[in-house]
């Protein structure tokens, strides 16, 4: 079993360094990075599933972070309601992780698929949505709205993971009245939270593979900095655009895990 980087070729090296650097753009703009990032780990000779998940955490983290900071400083997201929605979103994602370890990812991925395309249709079809900022609930019951969010998605972040920013966003924009922009900008700090929290579940099992991991970090950060930045100056019609696309490609990739799954 490998523990570092002295089994793996310069090309591999260059594949994940680019993955993660493409990953983290994603990330950044409206997530859903996990797509590219995680199907280059695995191509990795000799990495093992869970190693691959780990080290896939370890290196979100790092672009999640940074591109959580960026908008911080220039979109200034509201903490009140993105800081309390991340701490339970951290123990969503826990659990979530914990629960994959029993139960089979397959047993959800039909149903997010439905959801996705319920998702891509609604936002296709009202341009509209989330083009300013008109929040839908105040005080207690937006806040309990939040937190409810932060607890689910970061649950599926644990047990499944590919989207969860995406989902993160949609519901921002559509449950809380976000604009895209606005939705984004706090997604970024409670997938910050989801990611560090299936980190936690996997770094005492030893399956973390420190230095890949290190340089996918890297790669995520560049990425992740250049995204918030373009999202930032582009806005929500640039977000939605590339939200639906990501959306798209989500589908065809549950799709196919389905269907390999089925003909076993």
């Amino acid at each position: 079993m490998m523990s570092g980087l002295e089994e793996i070729q310069l090309s591999t090296i260059v594949l994940v360094v680019v993955a993660g650097f493409a990953a983290g753009w994603v990330d950044a703009v409206v997530g859903g990075g996990g797509l590219l990032q995680l199907p280059a780990l695995l191509m990795v000779p000799g990495i093992t599933p869970v190693q691959a998940l780990a080290t896939n955490k370890m290196g979100s983290i790092f672009g999640t972070t940074t591109s959580a900071i960026t908008y911080f400083r220039r979109a200034r997201p509201d903490l009140r309601t993105a800081v309390p929605m991340a701490l339970v979103a951290l123990v969503g994602s826990f659990g979530g992780a914990m629960l994959a370890a029993f139960l089979p990812a397959s047993v959800f991925k039909p149903i997010i698929i439905v959801a996705l395309v319920a998702v891509a249709i609604f936002t296709a079809f009202r341009p509209t949505v989330g083009t300013l900022t008109k929040l839908r609930y105040t005080g207690h019951r937006h806040y309990g709205t939040a937190g409810a969010i932060g607890l689910v998605i970061g649950f599926y972040d644990g047990l499944i993971g590919p989207g969860t920013g995406s989902f993160l966003i949609i519901a921002m924009v559509t449950l809380l009245g976000y604009s895209f922009l606005g939705a984004s900008a706090k997604a970024k700090i409670v997938n910050m939270a989801t990611n560090f929290g299936a980190l936690v579940f996997f770094l005492p099992n030893g399956s973390l593979l420190w230095g890949l991991g290190l340089i996918l970090g890297g790669a995520n950060m560049v990425g992740g900095y250049l995204g918030s930045r373009m999202a930032i100056t582009r806005g929500s019609t640039f977000i939605r655009v590339v939200f639906l696309a990501v959306v798209g490609a989500l589908i065809v990739k549950l799709g196919y895990d389905v269907w390999v799954e089925n003909i076993r």
